[in-house]
C-alpha cells in the first residue's frame, strides 16, 4: 500500500519563519559551510522555480544571474558547484 503525502492548502501570503541564532562555539569553517548550504538551497529553489532542472543548464553565469534576481550576493565557484550537486539529486 503506497502512502501519499497530504496536500496543504495555502490560504495566505508567504511569511518567512523567524530566524534563530546559530549555536555558539563552533569552528569558523562550520559557520561558513552552513551559510553556503543555505545560500545554495535558496538558489536551487529559485532555479527550479525558473525552469532550470538539470545541472548542465545551471552555468555559473546562470546561477549568479539568479542570485542577483533574488537579491543575494554573487555566489562563489564552490557555492555554484554545490547548487549543481543539489540539482543533480533533486529528482
Amino acid at each position: 500500500m503506497a502512502v501519499t503525502p497530504k496536500s496543504r492548502l495555502i490560504t495566505g501570503p508567504y511569511v518567512p519563519l523567524e530566524k534563530k541564532r546559530l549555536p555558539a562555539g563552533r569552528p569558523r569553517r562550520w559557520y561558513v559551510a552552513h551559510n553556503r548550504r543555505l545560500k545554495a538551497m535558496r538558489l536551487t529553489i529559485a532555479l527550479l522555480d525558473s525552469g532550470v532542472y538539470l545541472p548542465n543548464q545551471a552555468t555559473n553565469e546562470t546561477i549568479r544571474r539568479t542570485a542577483e534576481q533574488i537579491e543575494l550576493r554573487p555566489p562563489s565557484d564552490a557555492t555554484c558547484r554545490l547548487v549543481r550537486t543539489l540539482l543533480r539529486y533533486s529528482r
